[in-house]
């Protein structure tokens, strides 16, 4: 098993921090893990985007220039990203932003509403773990004890008290993404 995902955004929507998720999730559930972030100087508000991949086996080079996942939150990253992902491969967007939907009919595509559904719920800052839970529905690469860990590893202690509310984002996007037909 090998996947290698790009998810890409807008500083300030928690790409890295999804990121990061998923690379301590799989280093708790004792697999390969590379964590790559790039992002511009301005950080909030301008591009920002993390490879992660994720393998049963030693990884060779963190670098790629195609993916099995791209997860695009806004439109600049769809226009990017779109291409790169691998024929039989995954694309996962959040709607809010995204003028052009992608094209492609050699890929799985799946809508997910996680800013309207968080902003609904009044929880803004869980519209990350939503796309993560997401993604994890369609490609449940880490099982969820590990996606805690992860979770857990990757929040300073004073956010632990947000556990339950993560975990309950995470469920909750599982059970709103949409495969586009």
């Amino acid at each position: 098993m090998k996947e290698t995902i790009i998810i890409a955004g807008f500083g300030g929507q928690g790409v890295l921090s999804m990121g990061k998720i998923l690379a301590y999730s799989g280093i708790m559930q004792d697999l390969e893990v590379t964590w790559m972030p790039s992002y511009g100087p301005e950080m909030r508000g301008g591009t920002a985007n993390v490879t992660v991949i994720i393998s049963d086996k030693r990884i060779s080079s963190p670098i790629s220039d195609s993916y099995d996942t791209a997860i695009v939150l806004n439109q600049q990253s769809m226009d990017k990203f779109e291409s790169k992902v691998k024929p039989g491969g995954v694309l996962i967007y959040d709607t809010n932003g995204i003028t052009q939907p992608p094209t492609r009919t050699d890929i799985e595509i799946y809508t997910i509403d996680a800013a309207a559904e968080s902003a609904r719920m009044g929880q803004a800052k869980m519209f990350n773990t939503m796309i993560l839970g997401g993604y994890l529905s369609v490609k449940p690469i880490v099982e969820m004890e590990y996606v805690m860990q992860g979770l857990k590893k990757s929040l300073p202690e004073r956010a632990w008290k947000f556990l339950p509310q993560n975990e309950a984002a995470i469920k909750h996007g599982a059970q709103i993404i949409k495969q586009v037909q």
